[in-house]
């Protein structure tokens, strides 16, 4: 059986990188879900009165539900990282590293399409709507992919520090 791993990073840093990505995912996720504007449109002189919110955009919904997963899992890794702080041992052994290692790499991945997700479609809509009342609505979901980006990095950097507390074999 492999000795245990050399702690690379400090556990208190795992838990700063932890809350870190989960207040940019929950500020992401408030600004996302609280962002609606009021239209009025004028088509061949009928005008429409339309309220835009995030659910009418399918790439905000996928931005939503990485979120969600996003906050879920890192949740679930700052319990974790707390324990193993304030206990001095980790739980699960060996298989709870793989699980951050591995579990890091998929959230990362989430995430960063999220962010994608979000930019492209807002990029995309706000050329297309070049409305005033619009750009408010835009302008916020930018914020929002920006914040979600930045959740993105903070837990890239989780995911090479779980990488580097693999226990190496021989």
């Amino acid at each position: 059986m492999a000795p245990p791993p050399s702690t690379v990073v400090s556990p208190v840093t795992a838990v700063l990188l932890r809350i870190l990505t989960f207040v940019f995912l929950l500020v992401s996720l408030v600004i996302l879900i609280t962002n609606t504007v009021t239209l009025y449109l004028s088509i061949d002189s009928i005008d429409e009165i339309t309220k835009l919110h995030f659910k009418d955009v399918y790439a905000y919904r996928y931005m939503v539900a990485s979120i969600v997963t996003g906050i879920a899992y890192t949740l679930l890794q700052t319990v974790f990282n707390i324990f193993q702080v304030s206990m001095g041992k980790r739980v699960g052994g060996v298989g709870l590293y793989q699980f951050d290692c591995y579990g890091d790499k998929v959230m990362s991945y989430i995430l960063a399409t999220g962010a994608s997700a979000g930019f492209g479609a807002t990029i995309d809509l706000k050329s297309a709507f070049s409305l005033g009342a619009a750009d408010k609505f835009f302008n916020k979901a930018i914020v929002a992919s920006t914040l979600l980006l930045l959740g993105f990095l903070s837990t890239a950097i989780s995911s090479v520090f779980s990488s580097l507390a693999l226990p190496k074999r021989d």
